[in-house]
């Protein structure tokens, strides 16, 4: 198979052979941890041997745990090792005439892996099994998510940054010359309500009568235009629980591998008198991605997600609007009081805001954002929507980590590809949330619970108590919980030591406890990754350098745990081939898919004769009434009528507003997640009132509008 290749910077027209024939990938989910072994047949139908490299995504806080080839009737395992070391092994190996196997995170970023594969000779085949454990993140209607990253967007290397050493072979969607398979079993302890996707699926099977297990495949004929999504949803998903896991056998006694593990998920549950407030104090900065990767639909849907977080913006609080791309702006000097008069400003120019700021460079506005002292008992809370093409994700995630004790940051993956190193990092380091925005989702309702989230009272000061039987303890080896959010899961790793199996068989335990994964050791490669993850970004500096000591302390853990690391990578060697492979090797990339708006701004800029960057035409939609409403909102929380219409009824904002929230709770109701916010201050401004006639002015507008929303359901 041939396919004609397209690089990032240039426009190729190069026409090579492709050994990658097939992708077939089988996810086997267990609650909220999901195991996934993705085999990948290539085959050279060259006359000369080949080494073929592909570069491809990985979600970043995925624990690669095993890597295989198989070349005939010989099966060839991978080992883990000190990275420099594996490499070295490959190209020695490829100079002697051997074949191997290599698999490596990218340097730059943990959501890039490389595999190569070397001196397949002329005619032969070669099957690579790739497996690795993930956990699944909790969305906003509660279900859980599991994404198979498949499209992966040339990076964006800042000006005097370092060159990164991978290079993505990126291609459209249709010109992507392999086939993928796809299926998903689920298993729960809890009965499975549905399962939804992104791609066409074939219908829901359940395995079970008691429907805790079911399996879903994706429908013949799948394009390469998108990540596989899956949302899953149980019954009574908010209960906390711990999953137990015995040491591997082989494995020395008190080492992470030989003891037991133990995943503990919590859900916290606070009062709802305590959640159902809000914080009327905050600064809030949003940082807005305008390169040209982000025209079109995307920048659209960010101006009005822009407006509705404005409107939503408690009276009282501090904000400001930054946006970047080769260059940034921000939209005042400093944050300012929300009031009629700044939000009325910073949505004029919000307005006019397009994708054509060029590159992503994302470092400046974030340095220049916390350069700017924080306002006295006004926490600050940063929200960032990006598309994640950045080729320096280590050194922003450091920044954010270097400054979290001052902020809070919320980041938002806009469409396909966006990077889960860059998105998962930003949020987990400044203590926020994330959340992934593709396909035809909404980005409104994900960026309002955020906010909520920013707005719910300061958690501070978190512990976790272990009471755990006489005779075991635990050795925590998660990073200290930093936020905790209403509804949403966190996890915490521990390895547990003393006579733990059989006490836990004898003793009752207080949280629901279940044997899953015994054989797999799926806890402790998880454990492992989590242990790893917090070494790579504890401590380093700016760039990412980390010192000797923790250096070897990273690579000796990843290769007792047999999880990959950014310091060590898989190699394998087939010693058992006869006649060495002769010949020079042809060097054959395997493309990925990129993002249609991605591949489309590229193919403008490498049409361009002047290097300038056209702006992608929008579509000229209605706005959508809900929105349109919004937008007449003020600060305050009121609606005004037209002045000449409100002196001829004689009726002034305090009808107005009871006219827009019946309108809202009558006609709206699906939409509650995004308007909930605004029309809580909308409801605080009419208490403030002290108007008379309230349940008149509900009636005429149920009456003028065909609803029949009651006075109550308003909260007045």
């Amino acid at each position: 198979m041939v396919i004609t290749c397209f690089f990032h910077n240039m426009k190729l027209l190069v026409v090579v052979p492709v050994p990658l024939q097939s992708v077939e990938v089988q996810v086997d989910v267990k609650d909220h941890v999901a195991t996934v072994v993705s085999t990948l047949l290539y085959q050279n139908k060259e006359e000369k041997p080949i080494e073929a490299v592909f570069v491809f995504p990985m979600p970043s806080e995925a624990a690669v745990c095993h890597f295989s080839a198989k070349v005939g009737q010989t099966l060839i395992v991978a080992e883990v090792k000190e990275k420099k070391q594996a490499r070295e092994e490959y190209d020695d190996a490829l100079s002697s005439g051997q074949q191997a196997f290599l698999l490596e995170e990218s340097d730059q970023s943990p959501d890039i892996f490389s595999m190569s594969v070397g001196s397949l000779p002329p005619g032969e085949s070669a099957s690579i099994r790739l497996e690795y454990v993930t956990e699944l993140d909790v969305q906003a209607d509660e279900a859980l998510r599991f994404c198979l990253p498949a499209v992966l967007n040339p990076r964006y290397q800042p000006t005097g940054t370092e060159t990164g050493s991978v290079t993505v072979t990126s291609v459209p969607s249709s010109l992507v010359p392999y086939d993928l398979t796809f299926l998903a079993r689920v298993q729960s302890a809890r009965p499975i309500s549905k399962v939804e996707s992104n791609c066409t699926m074939d219908p829901l099977e359940f395995l079970s009568q008691d429907q805790t297990a079911a399996s879903v495949k994706l429908a013949a004929g799948h394009k390469f235009d998108r990540d596989v999504e899956l949302l899953i949803y149980y019954k009574d998903t908010h209960e906390p629980s711990a999953v137990v896991e015995a040491g591997q056998a082989s494995a020395k006694a008190e080492t992470l591998m030989g003891d037991p593990a133990v995943m503990l998920s919590l859900y916290p549950e606070f009062p709802k008198d305590i959640m159902s407030s809000v914080s009327s104090s905050g600064e809030f900065v949003f940082l807005l991605d305008r390169s040209g990767s982000m025209s079109g639909g995307r920048i659209a849907s960010a101006r009005d997600t822009l407006l509705l977080l404005l409107k939503s913006l408690p009276m009282g609080c501090f904000f400001n609007i930054y946006s970047f791309g080769s260059t940034f702006e921000q939209i005042f000097p400093e944050s300012v009081e929300y009031k009629q008069e700044t939000m009325e400003e910073a949505l004029k120019k919000v307005e006019m805001m397009q994708a054509n700021l060029g590159g992503t460079e994302i470092l400046a506005p974030l340095e220049r954002i916390y350069s700017q002292n924080c306002i006295p008992n006004q926490p600050r809370q940063l929200f960032v929507f990006t598309d994640g093409e950045v080729g320096n994700t280590k050194e922003v995630i450091n920044l954010v980590k270097s400054n979290s004790g001052s902020h809070r940051c919320f980041s938002f993956g806009i469409g396909e590809g966006a990077s889960t190193a860059l998105i998962n990092g930003l949020a987990k380091e400044g203590g926020g949330h994330a959340q992934f925005i593709t396909g035809s989702d909404r980005m409104q309702p994900k960026v309002i619970q955020s906010l909520r989230f920013a707005m719910q009272p300061a958690v501070v000061d978190i512990s976790v108590k272990w009471d755990l039987p006489k005779g075991v303890s635990a050795t925590v080896l998660s990073p200290p919980l930093t936020s905790i959010f209403q509804g949403q899961r966190s996890l915490l790793y521990a390895q547990l030591t003393g006579q733990v199996l059989s006490v836990l068989l004898q003793e009752s335990v207080h949280l629901y406890m279940s044997l899953l994964f015994v054989c797999r050791l799926t806890v402790h490669r998880l454990a492992a990754r989590s242990l790893i993850r917090s070494l790579e970004q504890g401590q380093g500096d700016r760039r990412g350098q980390i010192d000797d000591a923790k250096k070897k302390k990273i690579i000796d853990l990843s290769v007792q745990s047999g999880v990959s690391s950014s310091f060590t990578a898989f190699i394998a060697v087939n010693k058992t081939s006869g006649e060495a492979i002769q010949g020079p090797l042809l060097r054959r990339n395997v493309p990925v898919p990129m993002d249609i708006d991605c591949a489309d701004v590229m193919f403008r800029a490498a049409d361009c004769d002047n290097g300038a960057l056209p702006s992608v035409p929008e579509s000229k939609a209605k706005r959508d009434p809900l929105l349109e409403l919004v937008s007449l909102q003020k600060a305050s929380g009121c609606w005004e009528l037209e002045p000449a219409l409100a002196k001829a009824v004689g009726k002034t904002k305090v009808w107005a507003t009871i006219l827009a929230l019946v309108w809202l709770h009558g006609l709206k109701a699906d939409a509650k997640d995004e308007w909930e916010l605004l029309v809580m201050k909308a409801v605080t401004w009419l208490q403030s009132q002290n108007a008379s006639g309230l349940a008149e002015c509900v009636e005429a507008a149920n009456s003028l509008l065909g609803c029949s929303v009651q006075k109550n359901a308003l909260g007045i």
